[in-house]
Order: structure tokens, then sequence, then C-alpha cells
């Protein structure tokens, strides 16, 4: 019985986290503040719409008219394509916190990756209805589907902003210069890795031709 309510209460708990992203990108300032400072959110409803955003944008390129999207099915790969949202979004949850940390920035990383996740909401509310849409659609009507499809991105991206200022109580004029410097980190820590694992290459062709050449020898 005990078990049994703890386990309804944990249901409730995640659909009123799931709900309460619809009040934070229509009330963001309060919404995301509730969202860590009151705990109204949960991990489970961020990843939750993480996987939505990628489920949507993988099924955009089935069910999206070939007017609006042409899709090289032979040159696409699907993990590089997931990638191509999941690398970018982790690179700024952690360029962000990393940078605000050290300036009195009050919000945790797993802070900084929930409210980037339920920032995303728009994406998924806008475009499932869009991708339906184009299907019913003229060339005529395109501008129409393109202004849509756009509202979706720049909401989002100005959540994001919205989010970081309540997540770190910074001015938002503080939090402007802090998200800029954060696409500035993501830049350096692509550059890093990218260094990283050319050096890791490098060492492991080394390693393969000098095995080769005692081989030979032997």
């Amino acid at each position: 019985m005990i078990a049994a309510l703890k386990k309804k209460e944990t249901y409730q708990h995640y659909f009123g986290s799931l709900k309460f992203a619809l009040y934070c990108i229509t009330h963001p300032l309060d919404g995301f503040w509730d969202l860590t400072h009151e705990r109204r959110g949960s991990y489970a409803a961020a990843n939750t719409i993480l996987i939505l955003t990628l489920m949507v944008r993988v099924m955009k390129l089935r069910y999206t008219s070939f007017i609006f999207l042409n899709v090289y099915w032979e040159e696409l790969n699907i993990f590089l394509y997931l990638a191509s949202v999941l690398f970018p979004l982790m690179l700024f949850v952690v360029g962000n916190w990393a940078l605000t940390t050290l300036f009195d920035g009050k919000g945790r990383l797993g802070q900084v990756y929930m409210a980037t996740c339920y920032a995303l909401t728009p994406y998924p509310l806008i475009q499932l209805p869009l991708m339906v849409f184009s299907n019913f659609v003229t060339v005529d009507e395109a501008e129409f589907y393109s202004a849509l499809s756009a509202v979706s991105l720049v909401w989002a991206a100005l959540l994001i902003v919205a989010a970081m200022a309540q997540i770190h109580e910074f001015k938002m004029s503080k939090n402007l210069l802090f998200m800029f410097v954060s696409l500035i980190a993501m830049l350096v820590m692509v550059f890093l890795l990218m260094l990283f694992f050319s050096m890791i290459t490098q060492g492991v062709a080394y390693f393969i031709s000098l095995a080769r050449e005692i081989m030979f020898r032997l």
C-alpha cells in the first residue's frame, strides 16, 4: 500500500513537472525561477522534453513534405544527425556552468541542464503540427511554414537566455555577456577536443606502425 502511494506520488510529480514546462514557456521569468528555486522541475521531465525534441527532429526527415525538406538518405547518418543537437547542448551546459561558477553564478550543473531542456519545449510543440501541416500547403504558402519554423527556434533561444538569467540570478546585461562568452567557450572546447583526438589518433598510428615494423623485422 505504501509502495503504491509512493509510486503514485512519483507519477504525479513527474506529470506535474512536465506540465510545468508549458508555464515556463509562457511565463519564463517566474517559471524558470520556480523551476529550480521552488523545485517545480524534474530531471525526468527534462529528459522527456529532450527526447521528444530529438524524436520530432528525426520524424521531420520522414514526414515533412519534400517541398520544404529534401533528404538524401544514402548520405544521412542518424547518429551524427542526433549528435548535432546533443553535442552543442552539452557543450553549452558545461561551458555556461563552468564560466558562471567563476563569477558568482548560482546555478548548478544539473539546474543548467534542466532549464536548457525545458527551454526546448517550443520546438516539439510547434514543429510536430507544422510537420503535418507541411503536407497540406503549397509552394506559395512556404513563407508561412518557414516563419512558424523560425518562431520555434527563436522562442527556444529566448527562453534559454531567460532561464540562465533566473538560474544564475544575473542582471540581463551580465547574463547576455555570459551567453556570448559561453558560445566562445563552446568553440574553445571543440578546438581542444579536436586537438585531443588528433593527438590520440597520431599516437595510435605511431604504435601501430611500430608494431608492424617489429613484426616485419621478426
